[in-house]
């Protein structure tokens, strides 16, 4: 398949990198997404630190932003090679999400691409990671890659569950699948009774009926999507399951052989919910292709 550019208004793009390995999926999606899109990759490196470590420790400072310096340097003759405008940007400080938001509005970046540290990283994430709260703040979309992805958007799966933040994720993944002829699947999970809050206080006709009522949703809502995805010429598989949300998409995204995931932010409010392991996070942190995290 040919290569188009996914969106419009990519004309920079923010890679955050940590110099680790788990960022190497991030730094070559960004080169080439901003190849195919002729963006200008803006590469941030920041060294996490405070006044009193570098009192203390002023030699160990030197030597991290020494590092932080060449790595940079090494994803920016990376970009070169690919024909890509690469500009680096080294800060440090204390909490590093707030530098890279900060760069991302300063520049008014379409897109923010950030690494993720594997499965064991799920663990992090629900601890508060930089990576859930650069989605809880970014003023744009943030690419989340795992190490081993490969994104052609070739195979497309959103999840929506009909609320306006869902929306958003749709409407973005219409817009991709019609740029690049994708093949998108809409999904739309019916939690399971092993995950509602009505086991215990509701009798089993009450779960019944809610069942009932949650699935008559999920079908209502596929059914907005396709009508969407139709105005736009584009087509969509409906998909509804029962069960644990985030266990649902990331098993489809596996059958599927899904290349991206696309989900909705619930904005600024919802950090301490990506810190409690919300659907959202839970998909970005388990699965194995990258997710799209889209802000509202």
């Amino acid at each position: 398949m040919a290569q188009f550019c996914p969106a419009t208004k990519l004309e920079k793009l923010l890679l955050s990198t940590d110099g680790s390995e788990f960022g190497e999926g991030a730094i070559r999606e960004a080169i080439k997404l901003a190849k195919t899109c002729s963006s200008k990759l803006l590469a941030i490196y920041v060294i996490e630190t405070n006044p009193e470590y570098e009192t203390i420790a002023p030699k160990l400072v030197e030597k991290a932003e020494k590092e932080a310096r060449q790595h940079l340097e090494a994803v920016k003759e990376r970009a070169s090679k690919e024909g890509v405008d690469c500009e680096i940007i080294a800060r440090q400080g204390e909490d590093p999400f707030k530098y890279i938001i900060e760069e991302a509005s300063k520049n008014q970046a379409g897109l923010i691409i950030t690494g993720r540290r594997g499965r064991k990283g799920l663990k992090r994430l629900m601890m508060g990671s930089e990576t859930a709260r650069i989605i809880g703040h970014a003023p744009c979309n943030v690419l989340v890659v795992p190490r081993a992805a490969n994104i052609e958007f070739n195979r497309i799966i959103v999840a929506t569950d009909g609320s306006k933040y869902s929306e958003v994720a749709v409407r973005e993944a219409i817009g991709i699948a019609k740029r690049c002829g994708s093949t998108l699947f809409a999904i739309s999970v019916v939690p399971s009774d092993a995950s509602s809050p009505f086991d215990i206080v509701h009798t089993e006709m009450m779960k019944e009926d809610i069942a009932e009522k949650e699935l008559k949703m999920a079908e209502c809502t596929i059914r907005d999507f396709k009508e969407a995805s139709a105005k736009e010429g584009v087509s969509v598989t409906g998909l509804i399951y029962s069960g644990k949300p985030f266990e649902a998409i990331i098993n489809t995204a596996k059958e599927k052989r899904a290349d991206l995931i696309v989900v909705g932010s619930h904005g600024r409010t919802g950090i301490s919910k990506l810190l409690m392991g919300s659907v959202t996070e839970r998909v970005i942190g388990l699965a194995e292709c990258a997710v799209l995290v889209v802000k509202s």
